[in-house]
């Protein structure tokens, strides 16, 4: 798998308004709380999802059970799941409709496993990378008003 470009990373997080958060969290010090947090200030829908807070919003939108259940189109699948994990959730990321043109593996997640299967279904996967920190790096937040 080659590395992906900077050019490339900048396209699919210019192109992704729209992200579902697999394993998102509602404790601040947490990364699958505090990076979503951070894309939503900088303007991208964020839905959360994890069953354990199902009746909960994040970010002002309810918290769904699984991918499949997202009614909406999703540009990007943002993973906040140990690497093990992943391939459990490809099966849903496949019955999303229509599906998510990118899944996104938080740094420390990787599961080559996962990555084949979504990729010989047209997916892109990016693996082991920090949205927040690939944003933040490639000059692409807002501009703070002070």
């Amino acid at each position: 798998m080659p590395a992906v470009s900077d050019a490339r990373l900048r396209e699919i997080l210019e192109g992704s308004p729209t992200i579902a958060v697999l394993g998102a969290h509602e404790e601040p010090e947490k990364a699958a709380y505090y990076v979503p947090e951070y894309l939503h200030e900088e303007g991208y829908r964020i839905i959360g999802v994890n069953p354990r807070f199902v009746g909960s919003e994040l970010f002002g939108l309810p918290v769904h059970a699984s991918l499949a259940a997202i009614a909406e189109r999703v540009d990007l699948v943002d993973v906040f799941r140990r690497g093990e994990q992943v391939p459990a959730h490809v099966a849903d990321i496949l019955a999303m409709s229509p599906r998510p043109r990118v899944v996104w593996m938080q740094l420390g997640v990787k599961s080559d496993e996962a990555a084949k299967r979504l990729e010989a279904e047209g997916i892109e996967v990016i693996q082991n990378r920090c949205t927040l920190a690939d944003h933040h790096r490639l000059g692409l937040g807002r501009p703070k008003s002070t």
